[in-house]
Order: structure tokens, then C-alpha cells, then sequence
């Protein structure tokens, strides 16, 4: 599927620049980004928003409602910040009576300011327009000055909104899709989701997306089903079990009997992997349901990095001893929403270096740790096939609405209260934990995309060649 080119703005700088660009006095306004370029897409060109520089009004020489014109010394500012990662230069002003396509004199001013940043950095460069909702439309010029629409502008934030460049023009409907209708199922063929972990949640929260009818489904994992999984594992059969198939093949085959092919592509791979993680960047959208707490970093780092949405799911049985046994403490879940920007997994301590540790003294060392004990969906029972299926189609579910809430809004309430859900079962409670109630460290992995080594692990770099 050739998803074609993107342009990802975090929801919190998307903010600065509409808030910059729309100052409400209609005349126009001017600001530009530095995008890095993930070269490994060439099929689909991403360009990952890292740097927003504003252009002061004041400081412009001319602004009309059609019309501005500004000082090269910020091109020059732009040009020194991007030299050393040889980023893209976009060029962005507001089209504040709400003409949403370019003018004779934007493609005037492209012409004669393009080529000369090409000239100091040779790399695409481009432009682009808001009008008054935030809308965006943009454009990159190859050095030969060849002209690429960008096919998606994605902003991602408490919700997620999707401009598609086709769809956009000067008197198009702004309106975005209504959740649950048959434009959302049309606007989802277009994107791409990742799942990692097709097992207990990963094979609930797969089945919901292809049915929903995203265009591209990539499923990463490495493990083959057995029987001790065959009762929470949708769409498993006795016979995957005997031949021990991959569950990325078992279940691709699935969504090839009701989706046809072309839609689903299975990743044999662990997601500490580098053809795993660089096949996910490629995605639009990135569903966590994994059961290690390394595997959750790896997502962590790819959402930060590339300018995804990440939703990350997790179930556990706490159990309590009793006399003769032992008795259930809880039954609970939880599903978390991580914004580029926002606070991560980490901020949030799903995971912590010292977690991390233990996990890995624990693997390397399951004797000495009980790992059959203290791992697994019941905490301090050994379970070979825990029958926890309902328990996950419950967070799957929630998961899978997680997005739909975000990308086609229908809450009463705004999402920016719901980055983190937790259900009990056995004292049937639902909470909800804001953005804001999360101390959210600087995150020096926004927007890096595919740079070297690949996530900052050495381990997943480039493979030297002789």
C-alpha cells in the first residue's frame, strides 16, 4: 500500500503555530518548521515537524489579508538550525479568510525563495497554509524543483486530525468524519496501523482494526501459537497449535479471508529488532500489547521519535493468600494514551530503569527470580493457559475506542482528561487520570526519526558492510 507522503505535527506545537498564525486581526502570518525527513521511506516520503520558528509580526515588512512579506534573516535562522541534520525547511503562512489552496503568489514566492534554500541545504524543501480551523496544506520541492503534494497533514494531540491534500481545496468541507459512519471506515482505508504483540489483547485489538477497515494492518511478533494460548488467542486453531505456526501468519490469513489481500502484512520479528521497529515507523497509527516491559520502551521511544499516537494496554490478576490457597485481590486493566509531546510511558512509570532491570535480571537468571511465579496474567500462580480471554476484550475494546475517540471526537467531555484509563472488575470502578496529573520530563527523542543508531540503541544501528 503506497500511503504517500506525510507531514506529523505534535499537537502541542500545532497549537503554537495556529495560535501564531491566527492572531485574529485577518491579515496573514508567518512562521516556519524544520522537518526531519525518514529516508526510510522512499515509497512515502514522512516528514517529522522538530523545530518552529515564529516570524514577530512586527517584524514583517508587509501584512494584508492575501498577502505578507517578511525579513530573510529568519530564513537564515532557519538554515543554521537545520544545516547539521541537513533538515527540511517549511515555509508556513496563514490563509486567514480560509482559502485553502495555494495562490499564484505563493507559487511566485516558491519559486524565487525555494531554490535558494535548496542552494544551502539540498534537500526538499517546501510550504504551506493554514486557514482559520487549523487545516493544513503542504508542498516539497525536490533540488530539481520537481513539486510532491504532501498526501497527509496528521496533527496529534489529545485528538488526532487527519487533512488529506486530495481532499482539501478552496471550498471543500472542513468538516471531519463522524465516528462510527461509513465516512470513518473510508478515511481508516487510508491509514496504516501497527500492532505489536498478536496474542491474548494484540489478536482482539487486530481483529477490530480490520474490521473498522484500515487499509494497512502490520502485525509484529515473534512467537507461534501452542496450545496452552489456543483460549485467548482470537481465530487460533488446533491445528496452528500441531504445526506450530507463527501468529503473525495465522492471523494475517484471517484478515486475508474477509479483507482479501493487500491489507495485512505479517512481521515474524521481536520488536527489539531493527526491521521490526523501522517496518512500525512507517505506520500511522501504533497499538502496544506487548507483555515486556522492554518491548513497551521500544514502542515508547518509536511513538516519541516518529510522531505517532500510542495506545498501550495492559491486564493483570493480583491475587492475595488465604489459609488453604490463595483468592483473587482484583481483576484490573489498564490502557494508556501517549501523545508526542505528552507524557510518555516512562514519565508515566509503566516502565522505570530499575523495572527494566529486574526484567532483564529475570530472564537472564528465571530460576533465581520464580519467573513462573511472579510473570503471567495471575500474579503468583503458575497458569499455563489462564482463561483471560474476557478480561481481554475488555482492554482491547477500550484500546480500539481509545483511537476512535481521539481521531473522530464524540466524548462530552474534552480527551485531554482520559491519557490514562483503569478499570477494576472486582469493585466494577472506571478511572481516568488527565494529561496534566503526569510530570512529563523533557523528551529528548521528539522527532528524531530515523537517525543513527536507530531508537539511540547501538544495537539495533546499521550493519556495517565490507
Amino acid at each position: 500500500m503506497n500511503l504517500g507522503s506525510r507531514l506529523l505535527i505534535a499537537g502541542e506545537m500545532h497549537a503554537r503555530l495556529k495560535q501564531h498564525l491566527l492572531p485574529g486581526d485577518g491579515y496573514e502570518s508567518a512562521a516556519v518548521l524544520l522537518c526531519k525527513r525518514v529516508e526510510s521511506c522512499p515509497e512515502g516520503e514522512r516528514y517529522l515537524a522538530r523545530e518552529l520558528i515564529l516570524v514577530p509580526q512586527d517584524q514583517c515588512r508587509e501584512r494584508r489579508p492575501e498577502y505578507i512579506s517578511w525579513s530573510g534573516e529568519y530564513l537564515e535562522t532557519a538554515i543554521d538550525q537545520a544545516e547539521q541534520e541537513s533538515l527540511s525547511i517549511l515555509l508556513v503562512h496563514s490563509h486567514p479568510g480560509g482559502f485553502l489552496s495555494f495562490s499564484d503568489t505563493d507559487d511566485d514566492s516558491d519559486c524565487s525563495v525555494i531554490p535558494c534554500l535548496h542552494q544551502a541545504i539540498e534537500v526538499p524543501h517546501g510550504s504551506a497554509i493554514m486557514v482559520g480551523n487549523g487545516a493544513m496544506r503542504a508542498r516539497f520541492y525536490q533540488p530539481s524543483m520537481e513539486k510532491q503534494e504532501v498526501s497527509l497533514v496528521s496533527v496529534i494531540g489529545d485528538d488526532i486530525a487527519y487533512w488529506w491534500g486530495d481532499k482539501l481545496h478552496s471550498n471543500s468541507s472542513l468538516e471531519r468524519p463522524v465516528a462510527f459512519t461509513s465516512q470513518m471506515t473510508v478515511e481508516l482505508s487510508r491509514l496504516s496501523v501497527a500492532v505489536v504483540g498478536v496474542s491474548g489483547i494484540g489478536s482482539v485489538v487486530a481483529e477490530q482494526l480490520a474490521r473498522l477497515g484500515f487499509g494497512e494492518i502490520v502485525l509484529i511478533d515473534f512467537d507461534r501459537v501452542e496450545f496452552k494460548n489456543l483460549n485467548r488467542i482470537l481465530n487460533s486453531t488446533v491445528n496452528d497449535a500441531e504445526q506450530e505456526r507463527l501468529k503473525v501468519d495465522m492471523f494475517a490469513e484471517s484478515i486475508v479471508s474477509h479483507r482479501g489481500c493487500g491489507v495485512v502484512e505479517a512481521v515474524s520479528e521481536s520488536i527489539l529488532t531493527r526491521e521490526a521497529v523501522l517496518r512500525v515507523s512507517k505506520c500511522d497509527v501504533l497499538f502496544s500489547c506487548v507483555d515486556s516491559l522492554e518491548a513497551r520502551q521500544v514502542c515508547d521511544l518509536i511513538a516519541s521519535r516518529f510522531l505517532m499516537p500510542l495506545f498501550d494496554a495492559g491486564v493483570t490478576i493480583p491475587t492475595r493468600k488465604t489459609q488453604s490457597s490463595y483468592a483473587i485481590g482484583d481483576v484490573c486493566g489498564r490502557i494508556d494514551y501517549v501523545k508526542p509531546g505528552g507524557a510518555t510511558l516512562s514519565d508515566r512509570e509503566v516502565y522505570t530503569p530499575e523495572s527494566l532491570r529486574t526484567e532483564y535480571l529475570r530472564n537472564a537468571d528465571p530460576v533465581a527470580h520464580e519467573q513462573e511465579l511472579n510473570d503471567g496474567y495471575i500474579k503468583g500462580v503458575h497458569e499455563e493457559a489462564p482463561a483471560v480471554i474476557s478480561l481481554n476484550m475488555r482492554a482491547a475494546t477500550a484500546s480500539v475506542n481509545e483511537f476512535l475517540a481521539r481521531a473522530y471526537p464524540f466524548r462530552h467531555d474534552s480527551n485531554d482528561n482520559y491519557a490514562r484509563t483503569r478499570f477494576s472488575l472486582a469493585a466494577c470502578e472506571e478511572e481516568y487520570e488527565a494529561e496534566g496529573s503526569f510530570i512529563k520530563s523533557e523528551n529528548v527523542e521528539l522527532a528524531l526519526g530515523d537517525r543513527e543508531p536507530l531508537l539511540g540503541f547501538p544495537c539495533l544501528g546499521r550493519k556495517r558492510t565490507r
